[in-house]
């Protein structure tokens, strides 16, 4: 059977067609694909670009976080530095204020200054107010002691510029020996950078500080701050060292101008009362040694001396016509006369001085039993100074000349004292007395004869 050739055309047709459709299926597939792709490139370069940016922040930020951790650092040194600087501050205050003694207090401030400037040497000149000569006072860090020998008048060379015209000055090269008045006591020190910084309190100029390098230094102006500040507490160290010193001085000269008054009054009341020569010295001499083997305080022991000196202060209120009478004193006189003791009392009280010396002149007349005047104290009540210095007052005025009758002789006296004994004196203050006589290192105490 023959076959005809367009008995297949149909069925080829189709599948050219199917074939077309496919390939522009694909055709568009593709062209669909290659745009996702250029969309998918255009995205990842957008995200690459952003990365870039990304990048570039975190490179910034990284830079910023460097540049104020560096800052921090340096922030957190200042701080240690300055909180350094106020440590040191504070042990030149502690010096200052814990201390009477300026040579300690001149050494902590050389060790503080030494250590917070870093420096090699550091030295204190004081100014001689008399002769007004810079002098060493304190040194730290020297190899010889040169440094001791200073004496530098002020304005003498640019070391001696700084306390006399009250700024700080500085010497860069210390082998410009021109400049420098005592280069030649530095010639084994080895000294190149100088600083000086005065001692000025309210206007006042003490002295300089001054330091040393031994190698080039160019300060920076914290450093030089700090220098001027340590200048200040070094000057208020002096300063308040040298004014207590010079109270110290006037508290000794008004306490021994108080003191010899009162001697001279005592020496006038003696005389008044026509007391034996020297019994009022001598009766606190003795009262002070009697009451130093009780054990009381030095302190005790100058208000005890005072009050002896003045045990009868009182009686300058008691009219002569009664105080000299050479008869025996009416019960009218008596009265009068046993008064004297409120007088004292009237006449120190109101002054605070002489207010812890007033148990003797107030109470010497006090009697153990009771009987005594000008209260009736009994036993203990009577301050046991006043209970001493009444054995010692009789003991010293019956073994001395009066007018009207020649001294006891020592058994007497002695007799004479035990027999009052639990009435008139305390009883153990009589022993201790005695105790006291026989001792041989008191013997001077007591004078020579029978």
């Amino acid at each position: 059977m023959e076959l005809r050739e367009d008995t297949f055309m149909p069925k080829q047709t189709d599948h050219l067609h199917n074939r077309n459709m496919y390939n522009e299926k694909r055709e568009e597939e593709l062209v669909l694909a290659n745009k996702e792709l250029a969309f998918q490139n255009i995205e990842k370069e957008k995200r690459a670009a952003e990365l870039v940016l990304a990048n570039k922040e975190l490179v910034f930020q990284n830079e910023e976080k460097e540049k104020r951790a560096a800052e921090l650092i340096l922030a957190n040194k200042d701080i240690a530095r300055r909180l350094q600087n106020i440590q040191a501050l504070q042990q030149i205050d502690k010096a200052i204020l814990g201390s009477l003694d300026l040579n300690l207090t001149l050494h902590v401030v050389l060790e503080q200054t030494k250590a917070e400037l870093h420096v090699d040497a550091a030295a204190i000149l004081l100014l001689n107010s008399q002769t007004q000569i810079l002098e060493f006072a304190a040194g730290i860090g020297f190899r010889s002691q040169a440094i001791e020998r200073s004496h530098l008048r002020l304005g003498e060379g640019l070391d001696g510029r700084a306390a006399l015209e009250g700024r700080v000055t500085s010497i860069t090269n210390l082998q410009n020996i021109a400049q420098f008045a005592r280069a030649p006591l530095f010639t084994e020190e080895g000294f190149f950078s100088y600083f000086s910084a005065p001692l000025i309190v309210k206007g006042q100029v003490w002295g300089a500080l001054e330091v040393f390098h031994r190698s080039v230094f160019t300060p920076k102006q914290d450093w030089s701050d700090f220098l001027e500040v340590l200048a200040g507490q070094t000057a208020i160290a002096v300063d308040n060292a040298i004014h207590i010193v010079r109270l110290q001085r006037s508290n000794r000269e008004l306490l021994a101008a108080y003191d010899s008054t009162i001697e001279g009054w005592s020496h006038a009341l003696d005389l008044r009362d026509n007391e034996t020569e020297g019994h009022t010295l001598r009766v606190a001499e003795i009262t002070m040694k009697l009451a130093g083997m009780t054990g009381v305080s030095e302190t005790e022991l100058v208000n005890i001396r005072r009050g002896a000196l003045l045990h009868d202060i009182g009686k300058m209120g008691v009219p002569d016509l009664i105080l000299l009478k050479p008869d025996k004193l009416t019960d009218e006189e008596w009265v009068t006369m046993r008064k004297h003791p409120i007088f004292a009392f009237e006449l120190l009280s109101p002054i605070a001085y002489l207010r812890p010396s007033l148990d003797i002149p107030y109470c010497h007349h006090e009697k153990w039993d009771g009987s005594g005047y000008p209260r009736g104290l009994k036993g203990e009540q009577i301050p046991l100074v006043a209970r001493l210095f009444a054995v010692v007052d009789v003991w010293d005025a019956l073994r001395s000349d009066r007018p009207y009758r020649h001294a006891w002789t020592k058994e007497k006296v002695i007799e004479h004292i035990k027999s009052l004994s639990g009435t008139h004196f305390d009883p153990a203050a009589i022993e201790l007395f005695f105790k006291m006589m026989n001792d041989k290192k008191n013997a001077f105490l007591f004078g020579s004869g029978s």
